[in-house]
């Protein structure tokens, strides 16, 4: 039986999951697969390098950088989390991430993006860590009119949370019949309407398919927590996510906050831990 975990986005909410990840790597637990959606694919990276903290240290060291994540960067370079510092020079230079390690890890690493043109969901696996799979990493956290699409495989891509948010159900179809699911919002949180859906129609307006999927998100997120949750009564899936909404927002540049949403994240899973081992042992 293949046992996955997936991870959903929230861009500054996925503090959260880093907390949660380092508590089950401080436990030695394993799995065959991860997916990862938006920020849950940038956070499920350091799983597979077996790097704990790092995702708390870069984010803690560079979160009032501009360079990171502001509006300068968002006017000069159409990114508001710089494509070129966040995806290239964070991970090869400031604080690397170990491709060696994963390389050797046999853990498959899946991160989900959308293609705008078609509205279809984009599953790619993930075999390295080089600068090409480090842009898919980018596509599926490329957040609509906070970023420029991403070319890759000729497809244009932009965040995989459009299409898929939670992709519990595409992970059982590929087999990993246990999953883990880490989410960054509490029990009974329901997405609304997207209230940028005007400024969404006018940016994407050569996209049909895309503003159909943004008009549709809120209705396919709701449906999906409604899988998570039956997965999870019926034991399937074994869930972690806060008891109550997080102190943080999609974007912060305090350090205290990012501290506190991971200690959060991390207490979570340690107050779960027992139950978390004797879902994977069963």
């Amino acid at each position: 039986m293949k046992t996955g975990m997936v991870l959903e986005g929230g861009a500054m909410r996925g503090l959260f999951t880093a907390g949660v990840l380092d508590a089950m790597m401080a436990e030695g637990i394993v799995v065959d697969g991860v997916m990862g959606v938006s920020a849950g694919a940038c956070i499920g990276a350091n799983w597979i390098t077996r790097q704990p903290g790092r995702a708390l240290r870069y984010m803690k060291a560079y979160c009032r950088d501009q360079r990171f994540c502001s509006v300068r960067s968002l006017v000069q370079t159409g990114d508001l989390f710089g494509a070129q510092f966040c995806y290239h020079e964070i991970p090869n230079q400031l604080d690397p991430v170990n491709a060696a390690a994963y390389a050797e890890n046999p853990t498959k690493f899946y991160v989900v993006c959308t293609d705008i043109e078609t509205g279809e969901t984009v599953y790619h696996t993930c075999k390295s860590m080089s600068d090409r799979e480090l842009e898919w990493v980018r596509a599926s956290a490329s957040m609509p009119l906070a970023s420029r699409i991403v070319k890759l495989s000729g497809r244009k891509l932009l965040d995989g949370g459009i299409t898929d948010s939670i992709p519990l159900r595409k992970m059982e179809q590929l087999g990993y019949i246990r999953n883990i699911v880490v989410l960054t919002q509490p029990d009974g949180y329901r997405k609304t309407p997207n209230r940028s859906i005007a400024a969404v129609r006018m940016a994407y307006r050569k996209y049909p398919a895309l503003m159909e999927a943004m008009e549709n998100r809120h209705r396919m997120y709701n449906e999906q927590v409604k899988q998570v949750k039956a997965a999870e009564t019926s034991g399937r899936a074994f869930v972690i996510r806060p008891a109550n909404p997080l102190p943080i927002g999609r974007i912060c540049h305090d350090p205290a906050l990012i501290q506190q949403a991971y200690d959060l994240g991390r207490q979570a899973a340690q107050q779960r831990m027992q139950a978390l081992h004797t879902f994977l042992d069963t």
